[in-house]
């Protein structure tokens, strides 16, 4: 069964480069660009992976909505924090609410690939050439 694995960011180039990432047989990746659209896919299915960043479209707190719905809705997922705000209010909320990791931007896509790597979930970085 394929992992689930759920993008949340609301910069296009960065969230294209990580559905890049996780664009491998062994998941089914989906992607958020917005709080809404996260809530959405949410709760359409558990994931095992969400990689969210702390603020979306401007909203300071969209990222902490996200780990707060992923831990009532998906609460045995992995959750990668990005942030370029890497203040200590940010991290200790991220971690209350679930968080597993809490990145600053810039991230070396190297660095999320092996936090995935170890919650079980492959990446193109480490899936075998096809």
């Amino acid at each position: 069964m394929p992992k689930a694995v759920l993008i949340v960011e609301d910069e296009e180039n960065i969230r294209e480069t990580l559905v890049e990432l996780f664009d491998v047989p062994s998941n089914a990746t989906t992607n958020a660009a917005t709080l809404d659209q996260a809530l959405v896919e949410l709760k359409a299915r558990p994931y095992d992976l969400i990689v969210t960043d702390i603020r979306l479209g401007g909203k300071r707190d969209g990222g902490l909505q996200v780990m707060a719905a992923s831990g009532l809705l998906s609460p045995e997922a992995t959750v990668i924090v990005l942030t370029a705000y890497p203040d200590e209010d940010n991290r200790f909320a991220s971690l209350r609410l679930g968080a597993t990791h809490f990145l600053e931007k810039p991230v070396d896509l190297r660095t999320i690939a092996g936090l995935a790597q170890q919650a079980g979930v492959t990446t193109a970085m480490d899936a075998p050439a096809t």
